[in-house]
């Protein structure tokens, strides 16, 4: 279990909890003491979008690594742990209701009360030590009249936007095959028979005459002709790839924050 000192120095630092294998949960929000004995006994921490939920999270088993608090439970179990209003205080009731989940025997004492908020490390009072202030879960120091005390703390809320990335959908590339015709022209040469005739004359006459006088004879021609012939090949076109553009939008946050305020009496004056 943390000590108090540890609770003293992690109230005024942006510290983290996180599981025993690495894994963020979420941003410190509040400790609890032990009524009785003073003594820090749970620790909520904010999850979802800008810390919008608050789980409880016993601090038995936990440590300190640096700014954050590690603790022995798994990240999903602790999202699912009760939800209990974070209201400065714990009832019997909803203690119990955590110790069941979080499968640890309850104990035979007082109920839980804040000492702290995030953030307001200087509102932290040592409630084991007087029975004279408190401090409740905005971080305001309440002094009682018999304790004789003329001062208190005021302390307001401040709202922390931050983003986180999640993912929104998928693009991915796929390469199909479809069938086109492709008409084009090619020339193309053949061979035709065409007679000649041409007299006999005195340079010709000598092979005109070299034969027989009467004779039946046969002289045979082969014709050629061309045909297209079709060959396909497969050839690189061009190259296709998925690039990201990171592109920067205004979103606009409008959310409640709370302050305290100071009256006093006998002096016609209002402090905030």
């Amino acid at each position: 279990m943390l000590a108090r000192e540890n609770i003293d120095r992690l109230m005024g630092l942006n510290g983290n909890v996180r599981t025993a294998d690495g894994d963020k949960v979420g941003s410190i929000g509040t400790f609890y003491t032990d009524d009785d004995t003073g003594e820090p006994t749970w620790v909520t921490v904010k999850t979802g979008l800008f810390g919008s939920s608050e789980s409880f999270i016993p601090l038995e088993g936990a440590s300190v690594d640096g700014d954050d608090v590690v603790v022995p439970y798994g990240k999903d179990h602790i999202k699912d742990a009760p939800r209990v209003a974070d209201d400065g205080h714990l009832d019997p009731g909803e203690e119990d209701r955590l110790y069941n989940h979080y499968a640890i025997q309850g104990r035979d004492n007082g109920n839980g009360k804040a000492v702290g908020t995030y953030g307001t490390a200087d509102t932290y009072q040592d409630t084991a030590s007087t029975g004279t202030s408190g401090t409740n879960a905005t971080g305001t120091t309440d002094v009682n009249a018999s304790g004789g005390g003329d001062s208190m703390t005021r302390s307001e809320e401040r709202l922390n936007v931050g983003t986180e990335k999640q993912a929104t959908g998928r693009a991915r590339l796929r390469k199909y095959i479809t069938t086109e015709n492709v008409t084009t022209t090619v020339p193309v040469q053949r061979e035709e028979v065409r007679l000649e005739r041409e007299p006999i004359t005195d340079a010709t006459a000598s092979d005109a005459m070299s034969g027989p006088d009467l004779t039946e004879s046969e002289h045979e021609v082969t014709l050629h002709e061309e045909r297209p012939v079709v060959e396909k090949e497969t050839v690189p076109v061009e190259r296709v790839r998925l690039e990201k553009d990171t592109v920067t939008d205004n979103v606009q946050v409008d959310e409640e924050v709370r302050k305290e305020n100071i009256e006093t009496d006998g002096t016609g004056e209002t402090r905030r």
